[in-house]
């Protein structure tokens, strides 16, 4: 379950052929993911599994946070598995759809890209010890920048991560043009940072007058003093929305398919660094998510901002 209700923002029916799937992949089930090719031979059991989390300012990192959990993969699937640092969100989709990639966590915005174009199959979400997740979008501003409210942001600039962010990018606009009747270049200076990371620290430098970015971002980074809280001052908190949907690329074989998903949902967080990191935002297990359910209100969102999965 969500930490809070989106059932007030799921307004709009969506229809399949809205955000249709790429010809290489086929639907056949009808839940809104690729399914396995009919055709064995095209199934996929490759040596070594290459896994991506999604884009962070230093991926080193998260290539330690990630260490432990990847070397139980290994033990669960019998395969070497190697992290794969990405710079941007577009680099991870197509490393997926050219098969160099995996084993992936795709962050909210861009999960639906990668399932229409990359034949991303999402299966799992980190959550607390009650089942609940998500994460909400925050707009925040430095002390000194004069911008006590959203109203404020006429006239300054705002940082947005990438267009293909949820909380980055494609709900507060959709939020700013609906609630404030703010848009783009018409009331305020966009820029783009790239990461959440980059848009928080960008702010408590007072490098971007205000910034739009996951809530859940910024608390790690509070968490290991990277920025001060002090240095940030929040002017608006969304609904709750699902975080990083974590899965495989479809055509990997069905058996090493059901092993991943063992490992994930074998995992023992306790004493790991996984946890160190992940229990800053209350997280500590895998469990099962749906596309269709849980990507409901991102697919609304994406809708409203009449977003289009086009895949090039």
């Amino acid at each position: 379950m969500f930490k809070k209700s989106l059932a007030a923002a799921v307004s709009l029916v969506l229809t399949t052929s809205v955000f249709a799937m790429d010809a290489r992949y086929e639907d056949r089930s009808g839940n809104l993911t690729a399914d396995l090719p009919q055709n064995e031979a095209e199934w996929v059991n490759p040596s070594t599994l290459i896994f991506a989390y999604t884009p962070v300012e230093d991926p080193s990192v998260y290539a330690s946070v990630w260490s432990e959990f990847l070397e139980h993969m290994e033990e669960k699937t019998g395969k070497s598995v190697r992290f794969f640092p990405v710079q941007n969100n577009a680099a991870q989709i197509e490393a997926m759809r050219s098969g160099r990639l995996h084993i992936a966590g795709f962050n909210t915005g861009s999960t639906p890209l990668a399932v229409n174009c990359s034949g991303f199959v999402p299966f799992t979400i980190m959550a607390g010890e009650d089942g609940s997740f998500g994460y909400e979008m925050e707009i925040i501003t430095h002390p000194d920048s004069g911008i006590d409210s959203v109203e404020d942001l006429k006239g300054k600039n705002l940082a947005f991560t990438s267009q293909t962010s949820n909380s980055g990018f494609k709900a507060p606009s959709a939020i700013l043009k609906a609630e404030y009747d703010l848009e783009p270049e018409r009331d305020f200076n966009p820029a783009f940072s790239g990461a959440h990371d980059n848009s928080i620290i960008g702010v408590a430098h007072k490098d971007y007058d205000a910034a739009a970015i996951a809530n859940s971002v910024l608390t790690r980074m509070l968490d290991r003093e990277v920025v001060k809280a002090s240095d940030i001052k929040n002017i608006y908190t969304s609904q709750t929305f699902p975080t990083t949907a974590y899965g495989v690329a479809h055509n990997l074989h069905p058996e090493l398919q059901e092993k991943i998903k063992d490992a994930f949902f074998s995992f023992d967080w306790k004493g790991t660094k996984l946890e160190e990191e992940f229990t800053r935002n209350g997280e500590s297990q895998f469990i099962p998510i749906t596309y269709q359910e849980h990507w409901a209100v991102i697919r609304t969102i994406d809708e409203a901002n009449d977003v289009s999965y086009a895949c090039r």
